[in-house]
């Protein structure tokens, strides 16, 4: 069976501050225990590959069955350690890809195109492409044989303006992630901030913040089954 194919930011900083960030922990435990569940295989690849920092806000978020994932020795080995660089990655392996967030990959997301060609092949066949808060990111400049946005003309969500003020980073993001969807011809929801929300238009599903992550899971796993 193929897999489903995480996608991890290797940023540690917000850039020209000394405040950390990197993966938001939780987006990526949550969303691949729910695959494991359903003998879903995953693979963990980043911008770089090797090392995948951790937002260390993140860790003021996490229950039992977070710290529980982390601890194992494959989530550390393979989700933070050694992730795979994306020219290692064969799309034909995965029928689904996962932009996982945290505010690093707002700086290494969006103009990777080993990253953006991998998603596309995945959706060219008739696979899907997904993401949850921040990780919408990874979807802004995909594009499809046309030169046309994959995002163009779907709905889609993702951590919105009001959720970065409550955060206290709305000043310090290089953008603004419902602006740059509106521009690439997106239609963007959203629902109360840091509120579970995930939403599939398509092939394409998206959750909005870090609550959402089990719920795109879910709705991937209720398309494959």
């Amino acid at each position: 069976m193929k897999k489903v194919l995480i996608v991890e930011t290797n940023v540690t900083r917000y850039a020209g501050t000394h405040d950390a960030t990197g993966l938001w922990l939780g987006e990526a435990t949550e969303f691949a225990e729910e695959l494991q569940k359903e003998g879903i295989e995953v693979d963990y690849v980043s911008p770089k590959g090797g090392f995948v920092p951790l937002d260390p806000r993140s860790m003021k978020y996490v229950d039992e069955s977070i710290m529980e994932f982390y601890e194992t020795s494959d989530f550390k080995n393979r989700a933070l350690s050694q992730t795979m660089r994306p020219s290692e990655i064969n799309p034909d392996d995965y029928f689904a890809i996962y932009y996982a967030g945290g505010h690093g990959v707002m700086w290494d997301f969006p103009d990777n195109q080993e990253l953006q060609s991998i998603a596309m092949a995945i959706y060219h066949q008739n696979g899907y492409v997904t993401s949850v808060c921040h990780g919408v990111a990874g979807l802004l400049n995909i594009k499809d044989n046309n030169n046309d946005y994959l995002i163009s003309g779907k709905t889609i969500t993702g951590f919105t303006k009001s959720e970065e003020l409550l955060a206290g980073k709305r000043s310090v993001v290089p953008f603004f992630n419902k602006d740059e969807a509106e521009k690439r011809g997106a239609t963007f929801q959203q629902k109360r901030a840091y509120k579970d929300f995930a939403i599939q238009d398509g092939h394409v599903i998206t959750g909005q913040n870090p609550f959402s992550a089990r719920s795109v899971a879910k709705l991937l796993i209720k398309n494959i089954k």
